[in-house]
This record gives C-alpha cells, sequence and structure tokens, in this order.
C-alpha cells in the first residue's frame, strides 16, 4: 500500500510539473494568442514593414513615414495603433528624438 502511495505521489507531481511547463510555454497559461499587440517589445523585426504600411497608410508622406517608422521599429519593436498618436503605448518610439528635438518616429 506505501508502494502505490508514493507511486501515485510521484505522479501527481509529474503531472503538475509538466502543466507548469505547457502554462509557462504559452505565456499566460491560455491556448488563445491574446498577447499584447503593442508595447515595447511586442514585434519581431520581419513584423515592421506590414505594421509600418498600416501606419503610414493614410499619410500624404509615405516614403518618409515608412522610412522612420522602420527605423524606429527596429529600434524600438514596436510601433504604436492607429494611423497617428498613441504612441504612448510605445516609449522607445515615443521618445526618440532628432537632433532639433522632434519626434524621429511618426
Amino acid at each position: 500500500m506505501a508502494k502505490f502511495v508514493a507511486v501515485f505521489l510521484l505522479a501527481l507531481i509529474a503531472i503538475s510539473m509538466l502543466q507548469t511547463l505547457v502554462v509557462a510555454s504559452h505565456g499566460r497559461g491560455g491556448h488563445h494568442k491574446n498577447r499584447n499587440q503593442y508595447g515595447p517589445g511586442s514585434l519581431k523585426s520581419f513584423q515592421c514593414p506590414s505594421q509600418c504600411t498600416r501606419r503610414c497608410s493614410k499619410t500624404q508622406y509615405h516614403k518618409p513615414c515608412m522610412f522612420f517608422c522602420q527605423k524606429c521599429c527596429r529600434k524600438c519593436l514596436c510601433v504604436p495603433p492607429g494611423y497617428y498618436g498613441n504612441k504612448a503605448v510605445c516609449p522607445c518610439y515615443n521618445n526618440w528624438k532628432t537632433k532639433e528635438g522632434g519626434p524621429k518616429c511618426p
């Protein structure tokens, strides 16, 4: 009987450890992809062109917007939501300034 209890407890510990690994590998424990879409480090560098295309889609200065957006995205790994503003969710993107002190990132 003691061997059965020991094996049972060992099995429970193993299952608990496996569950912990699964939860850790999925971030918050869910199987859905509800990750932060915005914020510092929310992007991989290969995602910058598509996010900057979205960000710059409504401006009449598309080429410079894309150039600076991609430069900022590669550095900050973040592009704010929307077409304009909302920079507070990406502090690096928001705080990177030109030599003259103006905003570098669109």
